[in-house]
């Protein structure tokens, strides 16, 4: 498994989600012809738009942890709705419970955050939720069930990540802020009271507080064409 997704980030890009590993000291995709990584080149053809589209795809799937099945039924969801699709499309994926526990720094990743819920450590407005693509809605509660290991195991990861959003915040004013967008940060969306290991869901999410680097439109299309 961690091999499989060491070779997915280098072939996508840095995925938050997925792993905290970086890429380090490689400039090209996996294999003996590997092309560059991160590079922009100017695209020429049907074909290559193509694949720019399917390379986008390919990021929101894997960063969330969601099928091809499950992201088409979210991408045709956020088109029934008013707004931009793609935006609505990331708000949605965000919502996933999964993906909320891991924002909130209950989880070092979504694959650790789905294992916590499958196990039925969370509890979502005083009901335990197992289902790791729940959504979330403004105003949700969730809090960590009155077990010992299920305090002990969030508890821990909490505390590891609030130490790197102290960090992060008190070189927010000597380091340039866009190179800490990061999983260490908390979105405006969320908030969480440490002392109880509580999580509150308090607004729709922000096209700025995403993570992933990613061109939505291009999903869009990809799901259009």
């Amino acid at each position: 498994m961690y091999r499989s997704r060491i070779r997915i980030i280098r072939r996508l890009g840095l995925l938050p989600g997925l792993t905290r590993k970086i890429i380090k000291n490689r400039t090209t995709t996996p294999g003996q012809h590997g092309k560059p990584i991160f590079t922009k080149t100017k695209r020429s053809s049907l074909s290559d738009d193509y694949c720019e589209r399917l390379l986008e795809k390919q990021k929101l799937r894997f960063n969330y942890g969601v099928t091809e099945k499950q992201l088409i039924s979210y991408y045709k969801q956020a088109k029934r709705e008013t707004g931009s699709t793609g935006n609505i499309l990331l708000q949605l994926l965000e919502s996933r419970l999964d993906c909320v526990l891991y924002r909130l720094g209950f989880a070092p990743t979504i694959p650790s955050a789905r294992q916590i819920v499958n196990h039925g450590h969370i509890l979502i407005n005083q009901k335990q939720i197992n289902i790791p693509s729940f959504l979330c809605k403004e105003g949700d509660i969730l809090t960590v069930r009155e077990k010992e290991n299920s305090k002990k195991l969030i508890g821990t990861n909490l505390q590891i990540q609030q130490q790197k959003r102290t960090l992060i915040q008190r070189r927010i004013k000597r380091i340039n802020l866009t190179k800490y967008r990061s999983q260490s940060l908390l979105p405006s969306h969320l908030e969480v009271q440490s002392d109880t290991l509580t999580g509150t869901f308090l607004a729709p999410v922000k096209r700025k507080d995403i993570l992933v680097r990613i061109n939505e439109l291009k999903v869009v299309e990809y799901y259009s064409r």
